[in-house]
């Protein structure tokens, strides 16, 4: 027992020297070796402060020791990819770039086979889009090809299903063909007619579908702010709208703007050229975007329209709000989300958010798990499923 005991307090030790680097005030007079040793200069290259050159393998000061030069860092991405899980090499890649200020080594075609690719790396890399040199671009779109095939396999399928689902229950007609009727709804929706005497139900409203077709039954419009903040918000909405613009019956156009508007609709087929279609950075301008918008709208009672912004508009506030207005008041299903992305709400302008949700259309974050949800709901004109954490104003 007492083995045990030492043994879980040992690794509690390591756990602990990991953690505190290893400076002399860090109470645990705990050297390590090996493995244990590599992984501390791996964090110490990242998180380290002081001067660049100062290396830890024997256990000196925490230092920052990536520099700027290509070789080192390939091979520190190697090194912390043999020693943790993707999920954290993901969130060291991206300190990485933040805080040593690497983007500029992205441009490289080795950097980008060395590292592991994920939404906020292609962010980096579309905001690095103008920037890049020929040489690279292939591999940059070899990188951001395999995230969004990715994104694609985890949520085409059940967006699909979710939609058609969505889409043959608003198609849903009164006076139904025999063979068109919903029984099960028609029965639910005549029980107050049962006649116990004869054991059934007399339907005075009959419930069905209507018939199959080929034809549009819905028009999606996905309006996408593409200002850096919104990066993540950015790869997600382009997979979704590649998707939704795969379904006959809906016609899906895609605009991305900051204080330009640029319509993407003609590059649905592939969301990589969508995303390297836009400009990430820049200001903004809700209102000329929501106005490019309106202008294409031809069916509005049929019309879903997701706005995907922080809300932080350059524009003309009064009369962004006068165009939801407009648009609601017409018939216009309209979404305003504050992101499409696993990372919760960012900051956000609350009085604004607080405008919208005025009008009836509360601004929220929505994870990209819950979108087709939120889409199915807009779809059917029901109440959308905004998630409870998020604090509406």
């Amino acid at each position: 027992m007492g083995s045990v005991t030492g043994a879980a307090a040992d690794e509690r030790l390591r756990r602990w020297r990991l953690v505190l680097g290893g400076d002399s005030a860090d109470g645990t007079g705990r050297a390590l070796t090996g493995q244990d040793a590599a992984m501390d200069g791996a964090l110490t290259a990242l998180y380290g402060g002081g001067d660049s050159g100062t290396s830890r393998r024997s256990g000196g000061n925490r230092s920052a020791g990536l520099g700027a030069s290509a070789p080192s860092v390939a091979r520190w991405l190697g090194d912390i990819r043999t020693y943790f899980p993707t999920s954290v090499v993901q969130v060291m890649q991206r300190d990485a770039i933040q805080r040593l200020g690497l983007s500029a080594l992205l441009l490289e075609p080795e950097m980008l086979e060395a590292v592991e690719a994920d939404v906020h790396l292609v962010g980096t890399l579309l905001s690095l889009n103008k920037a890049m040199p020929e040489t690279t671009k292939e591999t940059a779109r070899a990188v951001v090809r395999k995230v969004v095939a990715d994104i694609e396999k985890r949520l085409a399928t059940r967006t699909r299903a979710t939609l058609t689902g969505a889409l043959d229950r608003s198609a849903r007609v009164s006076r139904p063909r025999h063979r068109d009727i919903d029984w099960d709804r028609t029965i639910r929706a005549n029980l107050k007619n049962y006649l116990p005497e004869y054991g059934t139900v007399v339907p005075e409203r009959l419930i069905g579908y209507g018939r199959a077709s080929q034809s549009v039954k819905k028009e999606v419009v996905l309006c996408i702010d593409q200002s850096g903040s919104m990066a993540a918000s950015v790869v997600y909405a382009s997979v979704f709208g590649a998707v939704l613009a795969s379904m006959r019956s809906l016609s899906t156009r895609l605009v991305v703007f900051d204080t330009a508007v640029v319509d993407l609709t003609d590059q649905l087929d592939d969301p990589v050229d969508v995303l390297f279609g836009t400009q990430l950075g820049g200001g903004t301008d809700i209102n000329r975007a929501l106005a490019y918008c309106q202008s294409r709208i031809t069916r509005p009672a049929d019309t879903v329209v997701v706005l995907i912004s922080d809300l932080y508009e350059g524009g003309i506030r009064d009369e962004m709000l006068k165009r939801v207005a407009a648009m609601k008041a017409s018939g216009v299903q309209f979404v305003a989300l504050l992101a499409l992305s696993d990372e919760g709400a960012p900051a956000y302008d609350r009085d604004h958010a607080a405008a919208l949700a005025a009008l009836g259309a509360p601004a929220f974050a929505c994870t990209p798990d819950l979108f087709p949800e939120v889409m199915a709901a807009a779809i059917e004109k029901r109440p959308l499923p905004i998630p409870d954490t998020t604090a509406n104003p």
